[in-house]
């Protein structure tokens, strides 16, 4: 089924797919939060072979996997000035009808309840779709995201040792998750 891409909004919170035009921001915000997303962002480990793609593929790459259900992947605005992103992604349909979100806020922007309502608004828009169960994995150090799940109401299902090569390590992360009931 293909979907329409959506601008979701709270007041000063818009929530909507990444566009060519956010090169610019995404560049910058991205080169100026380096350190800070370090410790909790994922990578490919070394040696293996990773395809270097452009922001317009990158950005094509979103938008079909937006429309055919497969990720929904949005950037975090406020106030129209690109600070974060949040997405749903390994999207599996069929008796489970469920997917995992992950999310990013710029250092600056930490802390003042943004990320929570950019989660929520993903989160609604995912469960309207008729995804039934979304996760959130959340490294156990990582205090400021445990208060994001705890916050939204997501439950502490236990500890997937080694889940995600983050930093240069297998690190270990809590798993929380919601369903649409």
């Amino acid at each position: 089924m293909a979907r329409t891409l959506p601008t979701l909004r709270d007041g000063d919170v818009t929530v909507r797919p990444l566009s060519r035009g956010d090169e610019s921001a995404w560049l910058t915000v991205r080169a100026a939060n380096r350190d800070w997303l370090k410790p909790w962002e994922a990578t490919i480990p070394k040696g293996v072979p990773q395809d270097a793609v452009t922001f317009a593929a990158f950005v094509r790459q979103e938008r079909r996997a937006w429309r055919r259900g497969d990720s929904f992947a949005a950037v975090v605005l406020v106030d129209g000035v690109l600070v974060g992103r949040v997405a749903i992604g390994g999207i599996r349909w069929g008796a489970e009808r469920g997917g995992n979100i992950g999310y990013w806020i710029a250092e600056s922007h930490s802390g003042q309840g943004i990320t929570p309502r950019a989660v929520a608004l993903l989160a609604e828009y995912g469960f309207a779709q008729g995804l039934h169960r979304l996760e959130i994995a959340v490294r156990p150090e990582n205090v400021k995201s445990l208060a994001v799940v705890r916050k939204l109401g997501f439950v502490e299902e236990g500890l997937r040792r080694s889940y995600l090569y983050i930093d240069g390590e297998w690190r270990d992360h809590l798993i929380f998750a919601r369903t649409a009931d």
